[in-house]
Parts: C-alpha cells; structure tokens; sequence
C-alpha cells in the first residue's frame, strides 16, 4: 500500500480557531485519500492543537514532519501550501528526495500509480 503525506497550513492569522479549520480541511483529505486507498500521514493530526506545548518550536516539529515525510511514497499538498512556511520546507524535502508529488485534488487512486513506480 502507498502511503500519502499530505502537506499544507497549519497556523493561520486568525491564531487558533484558523489553525482548526486548517486542521479539519487537511482530515477531510486524509480521509478521502484512504478512501483512494492510500495509507495516509497527516501531521495535521498528529500534532492537532499542540500550540502552547513546552517544547513548542515550529523546528521541532517541522524536523519530525521530514522524517514522516522521507517515509511516505507521495506527497499531496494541499490548498494554499504555497503560503505555508512548513509546507513549502516539506514539498521541497519531497523534490530533493524525489517523492511524486501532487495537488490535492489533482491526485490519482492509489492503485493506478502502484506500489514500487
């Protein structure tokens, strides 16, 4: 099975209840990807509403997201990754270890592109 990193905002200006609609826009996608048959990463959810954490750092968790990401076959990026600091930080890590990338919704199912492509 592929696994899908999705890739996009998190923190918004309009501070926590932006970053939650951030949150449930990337899990609305995560769900339709499984539905396309992907195994899904979404660091969206992993670290939902971790803001205010002692370790907070975006870096720490911008480096954990990488190593997720050097893991998963595809990255789907998401509405306005393009201005995401983290996002833009992960679709570069996927071209420089040359990860098949796509734009949600731009994504093909998860057997048309095969495990091993």
């Amino acid at each position: 099975m592929l696994v899908a990193y999705t890739a996009g905002p998190y923190r918004s200006i309009e501070g926590v209840w932006g970053a939650h609609k951030n949150i449930e826009a990337a899990r609305v996608v995560a769900r339709k990807l499984w539905g396309m048959g992907y195994s899904v990463i979404c660091p969206h959810s992993n670290t939902a509403h971790f803001d205010g954490a002692d370790y907070e750092d975006a870096d720490t968790f911008i480096e954990g997201d990488l190593e997720l990401l050097r893991r998963s076959d595809v990255i789907v990026m998401l509405p306005g990754w393009q201005k995401s600091r983290g996002a833009t930080i992960e679709h570069a890590e996927a071209r420089r270890t040359n990860k098949r990338i796509y734009e949600w919704p731009a994504v093909p199912l998860a057997g048309v592109i095969g495990d091993g492509e």
